[in-house]
């Protein structure tokens, strides 16, 4: 792997920031998690209450929830991983105001994200045109990953 990656990543309870830090171990790539300006409390995530923060998000295409950090550097990247928990059968608002706030042009990305019941489903195509000069290259969900099975994973990449 001769491409500098970056492994960035937004997780509501902690599942997938454990998965991320197994990931940037794995393909020797820099961390970056994506924060919430106002952080999710365990109402925010009340899955069923239709009135929950996040039910309101993902029941609204142009929500964008506001990023509290930044990568500085983007430029430096030649590939990103990207990981998130699945919402909704979907990744949560948040990763498309991440993918909007850069330019991907000419960058691969490669989703991964945990999820307690759910895959990827439709989630590439629905976040293809929030980076539409990028090169996605599909996704996987990481429950359960070892360091090892994620090494793999990415040697396959090709990145």
């Amino acid at each position: 792997m001769s491409k500098k990656i970056l492994v960035a990543y937004f997780s509501a309870s902690g599942t997938t920031k454990k998965a991320a830090i197994l990931l940037a171990k794995a393909a020797n790539a820099d961390l970056f998690e994506i924060e919430p300006k106002i952080p999710y409390t365990s109402a925010d995530l009340n899955w069923m209450n239709k009135k929950s923060r996040s039910t309101l998000e993902m029941n609204d295409p142009a929500s964008r929830p506001e990023i509290a950090n930044r990568v500085e550097n983007i430029a430096d990247y030649d590939a990103v991983l990207l990981g998130f928990p699945v919402w909704w059968y979907t990744a949560p608002t948040i990763i498309k105001t991440f993918l909007e706030s850069y330019d991907f042009s000419g960058k691969e990305i490669v989703l991964f994200a945990t999820s307690g019941g759910s895959g990827l489903g439709a989630t590439e195509s629905a976040l293809k045109p929030c980076a539409p000069n990028a090169v996605f290259k599909g996704g996987k969900l990481v429950n359960r990953a070892t360091e090892s099975s994620l090494k793999e994973w990415v040697e396959s990449l090709n990145l």
